[in-house]
């Protein structure tokens, strides 16, 4: 499979790099930030930061998911703001990152630093079927904590 990636910034290949995967083992590609300064997150602040890139996924099957870093959330408390992002396969606009600062501390974001990595992963597309009722199973319908603790 071929992703095809599209500077939308002139500054990526020149002095930001493309995504990347930091080792022949990861499955994500780095992200990062392409912005022209600093950019302070304070305490439960939101933000949207550009990567600097557009890609084109080969069709329907396929959909990019932008993750956190683990590095980020682990040792400053910055996340992603909705959790994981989707991309779907039509679209062809910049992806944009949305980070949270969750910490009490303010964080600063530096042009080209690492803010995401990007997963690219085939899609179920189900047929749904209507019912009026779903099988039984042993949990049925237990939900939060229904398993343990």
């Amino acid at each position: 499979m071929k992703l095809k990636v599209k500077a939308v910034s002139p500054r990526i290949g020149r002095d930001l790099p493309w995504p990347s995967r930091a080792t022949e083992g990861s499955a994500g590609m780095d992200l990062c930030a392409c912005i022209e300064e600093d950019r302070i997150i304070a305490p439960r602040q939101l933000v949207k930061i550009p990567t600097g890139i557009a890609i084109a996924l080969p069709g329907p099957e396929y959909v990019a998911l932008v993750y956190a870093r683990s590095g980020l959330g682990i040792k400053h408390g910055v996340s992603l703001s909705n959790g994981v992002g989707v991309i779907d396969s039509d679209y062809r606009g910049e992806i944009m990152v949305g980070l949270t600062n969750l910490s009490d501390k303010f964080y600063t974001i530096h042009p080209g630093d690492r803010i995401a990595q990007l997963v690219v992963t085939p899609v179920v597309l189900p047929e749904l079927e209507r019912v009026e009722a779903l099988d039984e199973t042993g949990r049925g319908t237990g939900g939060f904590g229904s398993t343990g603790q």
